[in-house]
């Protein structure tokens, strides 16, 4: 009997990564067909593995199959103490329903001999394997040896991807159970404080315009950091100081001296040595000194300094950097782009590297000098172990990118080029000048050679002029100065400073720091100023971070959270236990919590001086309540509501809500007319206006959200299944 020829699954984490590596691998002889999903195309070949012909299928998933929720029963943020979440259950859902993700891997896992896992090569890309293993395993065929292959690869090119398949290892799965403990520690304890604070705040203050008050326990330390600068601002008290100039004379230019002493902080004592230093009309020449001075070239590029440098010097957000540093990595154009390390590989051929840049129209000539004399040895940096630094793998000019993408590019190639090439030197003269007992100095410089700044001009050294003091003994001082200044409070932190920072402190990691910097601007805790990218703090932001402060600064400074990264670093190295890293952390995230519930009336202080309590705004539109039968004011600010001494959540997609003069007839609530966006009604009839009242009409009591206050609207305590004229009516389309 002929023996069947084996066959081979093979998973990307982007079908646009699944089709390169099928085109690479199959040397653009695969066929493409579609499967269950409707995201993920299917590219099939036939090929050689281990030296056996095989058949290939590569298919694709779109990120995380699953993420992490807690089960109906824990969904209620009205009937589920917050405090039970630490010790609840979890449940893995499927991420994205509509993409049937588990039914395209099951399917067309069904009957395969093999699986080689191409996730993008960091923890949560392991975390992914072992989700691709879960629905593709039970469906495949049971064969003796190993089964399952890890590919590593850390960019989309022919050598890189052919290398990968020869080197095939297995999944980490200590990686993958680290990403686990995360996601737990997460959600546990980002959706308690949440749901607790946003259930006692929303419902008290009416121009508290927010959603959602929501706590990570990377994203309050995020926020921490900026509003301690604005603190720092805050507190600042200018304070006056005072510089001393003598000006001398040579060679027909004037020239001002710095004095040794660089300032002084009392009038009275820079007046004496204005005095002192007047009394003598010349300055002595004491020495001239000439050093050879360098600026070093650029470590090879990481994600955080890749973050940095495009918000500081190209003015792009950390968010948009990694979408497009992504979209460059899957194109072809640069290596992976999260990584940590800054230290080349031993054996990475450069010269092969920058070969295809010699045809750059912009630095295309510096490159064919570089080869011709010879590169550089690059400066050692960090190994952590994961990806080598960012680089380019392809050339590409203004005409196959555009705009931001461009920009990036440009940087990622220069910044490598710059890695290869000499450092920048020059000459540092200093002339040094005493006047009745005071030194004075000036200084300049002169380009030697420009090295690496040749192709990272905006770093270039500029030339300083200095007159030839080299013959003379003194010079006269033709005038002395006394200038007045101020000390000035410190800008808002930059999202450059605020990364560098976070990095310090292990807040976040290469691949989350941007997401946490976003966290903070969505949940509008701070503002980006898009000219300097500083973040400035909302009143929202202030009032919760110098509320924790006052309650716990434990939940708000980042050493919790380091030593929880620490710990999940642990587990990732196979050097600590999944399930007692878990426990552990959430006992003490418990305990916080606890405390932090007991002490919110302290909190609470803070937040009735910055925001304005419900019951004091005033409101034209009212309605009558059906419970208490008072007049409910109309707060307009989200969460729109209606408030006597309880409240009622609004659907939040309803543009015009008006009373009628109709009152229900179950419970006595005016009846209320609610107009919705033409373009998306939510009624299951389509239409866009309901008259009805929001405890007795199902479809509009449904869409409100439950109320998050801990005065829950006591009509909304009914027995479900009444029908009556309160039930409401439709208005036709009009």
């Amino acid at each position: 009997s002929t023996k069947m020829v084996e066959s081979i699954l093979m998973v990307a984490e982007k079908p646009s990564i699944a089709r390169s590596i099928a085109e690479i691998l199959s040397k653009h002889q695969s066929t493409t067909r579609k499967g269950p999903s409707p995201m993920c195309p299917v590219h099939e070949f036939s090929g050689k593995f281990k030296g056996r012909p095989v058949s290939y299928k590569v298919t694709s998933v779109v990120g995380h199959i699953y993420s992490l929720d807690f089960p109906p029963e824990f969904q209620s943020w009205d009937k589920v103490d917050p405090v039970t979440l630490f010790d609840a259950p979890t449940v893995k859902i499927e991420a994205n329903p509509k993409s049937h993700i588990c039914k395209h891997i099951k399917k067309e896992a069904k009957g395969m001999d093999m699986l080689i896992l191409w996730l993008d090569c960091d923890r949560e890309g392991e975390n992914i394997c072992f989700e691709v293993m879960q629905n593709a395993l039970p469906k495949m065929n049971r064969i003796s040896g190993q089964q399952v292959f890890r590919a590593k690869f850390s960019a989309i090119t022919e050598q890189d991807i052919n290398n990968a398949l020869n080197n095939l290892g297995t999944p980490n799965e200590n990686e993958a159970k680290s990403v686990d403990a995360r996601q737990e520690l997460d959600l546990k304890v980002g959706v308690a404080f949440t749901r607790f604070q946003t259930n006692y705040f929303l419902g008290k203050y009416g121009d508290l315009d927010a959603r959602l008050i929501s706590y990570g326990p990377c994203q309050i330390p995020t926020l921490g950091f900026c509003v301690d600068r604005f603190d720092e601002i805050q507190h600042f008290v200018p304070e006056p100081f005072w510089c001393l100039v003598p000006v001398i004379e040579h060679g027909g230019t004037n020239i001002k001296l710095e004095w040794s002493r660089k300032r002084s902080f009392h009038k009275d004592v820079i007046q004496f040595y204005e005095k002192t230093v007047k009394k003598n009309k010349n300055a002595t020449l004491v020495s001239v000194q000439k050093k050879d001075g360098h600026k070093s070239k650029p470590t090879p590029l990481n994600t955080v300094e890749l973050l940095k440098i495009a918000s500081n010097s190209l003015g792009i957000g950390p968010s948009t950097t990694m979408h497009i540093a992504e979209s460059l990595y899957i194109s072809g154009y640069i290596s992976y782009p999260r990584t940590e390390s800054t230290h080349y590989p031993e054996h990475f051929d450069f010269d092969a590297a920058l070969k295809p840049h010699r045809q750059s129209p912009q630095w295309g000539l510096y490159v064919q000098n570089l080869m011709a004399k010879g590169i550089a040895r690059p400066k050692q940096g960090h190994d952590a172990g994961d990806h080598p630094p960012i680089t380019p793998t392809a050339l590409a000019n203004q005409a196959d990118l555009s705009g931001d993408a461009w920009r990036l590019y440009d940087y990622v190639c220069r910044h490598f080029i710059g890695t290869l090439s000499p450092d920048c030197r020059y000459t540092k003269t200093k002339a040094i000048f005493q006047i009745s007992g005071e030194t004075f100095t000036t200084s300049g410089k002169r380009l030697v050679n420009a090295g690496y700044t040749e192709v990272m001009p905006w770093q270039s050294v500029k030339d300083e002029y200095i007159p030839d003091f080299d013959k003379v003994k003194s010079v006269p001082v033709v005038d002395v100065l006394i200038t007045d200044h101020r000390t000035t409070a410190p800008d808002y932190l930059t999202e450059s400073e605020l990364i560098t920072l976070m990095e310090r402190d292990g807040i976040g990691t290469d691949a989350s720091i941007s997401v946490h910097i976003a966290n903070i601007t969505n949940r509008e805790y701070v503002t980006v100023d898009t000219r300097s990218r500083s973040l400035i703090p909302t009143k929202l932001g202030i009032s919760l971070i110098h509320g924790y402060h006052k309650i716990d600064g434990d939940i708000v400074l980042p050493t919790v959270r380091s030593t929880i990264e620490k710990y999940i670093d642990a587990i990732a190295k196979g050097q600590a236990n999944f399930q007692h890293v878990v426990s552990h952390s959430l006992s003490v995230f418990k305990l916080k919590f606890n405390y932090f519930v007991t002490k919110i009336p302290e909190m609470d202080a803070l937040f009735e001086v910055t925001f304005q309590p419900v019951s004091k705004i005033q409101s034209k539109l009212k309605t009558k309540c059906g419970k208490c039968r008072r007049y409910m004011n109309f707060i307009p600010l989200k969460p729109t509501r209606f408030y006597c001494p309880f409240q009622i959540r609004l659907p939040q997609n309803a543009h015009k809500i008006v009373p009628t003069s109709d009152v229900c007839e179950i419970c006595g609530t005016t009846l209320l007319s609610v107009d919705f966006n033409l373009k998306d009604p939510p009624l299951p009839d389509g239409t866009h206006k309901r008259i009805g009242c929001l405890k007795c009409d199902d479809i509009l009591s449904n869409m409100i959200e439950g109320a998050r206050s801990k005065l829950r609207h006591p009509m909304f305590n009914r027995p479900r299944g009444k029908r009556g004229r309160g039930r409401g009516r439709r208005r036709g389309g009009n």
